[in-house]
């Protein structure tokens, strides 16, 4: 992690990452209710980096094919989640596209918040580690729950219970960082268990600040 000396006082950059149907959306909902806090949420900016008309849209219509391309000129994105969901090279390449121009957008918004004084930034990203943001931040949060909770949750989205498995199975790799990231959130609980154990976390990363 960098040193919070690189940052101005006060100012806390808080990484938040976990496996699909987790709810790292609830904890960074939590989170962004706290006064002075600012709530980045980098899959957002990775759906608007590949809107109609910009350039990432069509490197990824190069690679992939117009035949992910909708009708009214927008990125048929759950076709192409099928895709990458079940085939590591095709995932590597959509990522090798997307992340580059994500990036700089993340960056910017995180430098306005820190120049007008936030308590807090904190970057949404179930891609927090591969595309390089997790070495920026202060701390890395990783948000858990019950595989059960974690299925039922992607099947009550409207997920297929087949689609919500291989998506599931692709990401394995969050069980290695564990071990690594400075503060872990459990889910598995009701929403109002999650919410003060959030708190409670927060309230303990700004004592240590």
């Amino acid at each position: 992690m960098v040193s919070r000396s690189s940052a101005p006082i006060g100012t806390l950059l808080i990484g938040l990452t976990g496996p699909i149907g987790c709810g790292k959306s609830s904890v960074a909902r939590v989170l962004g209710e706290r006064p002075g806090v600012l709530v980045i949420d980098a899959d957002q900016v990775a759906r608007e980096v590949v809107d109609p008309g910009e350039p990432a849209l069509e490197a990824v219509i190069e690679r992939f094919g117009e035949g992910y391309r909708r009708v009214d000129g927008s990125l048929d994105r759950a076709k192409l989640g099928r895709l990458v969901f079940s085939d590591p090279a095709a995932l590597a390449d959509l990522e090798a596209i997307i992340h580059p121009a994500v990036h700089p957008r993340i960056l910017a918004a995180i430098d306005a918040a820190r120049r007008e004084g936030a308590v807090a930034v904190v970057v949404e990203a179930i891609k927090l580690v591969e595309a390089g943001l997790a070495s920026m931040c202060d701390e890395v949060w990783l948000v858990t729950c019950d595989p059960t909770a974690q299925r039922d949750r992607l099947v009550g989205r409207g997920t297929p219970p087949a689609d919500a498995a291989i998506r599931i199975a692709a990401q394995h790799s969050f069980d290695a960082m564990a071990a690594s990231v400075d503060r872990v959130v459990d889910t598995s609980g009701d929403r109002a268990t999650t919410r003060a154990e959030v708190e409670r976390i927060f309230d303990e990363a700004l004592d240590a600040d």
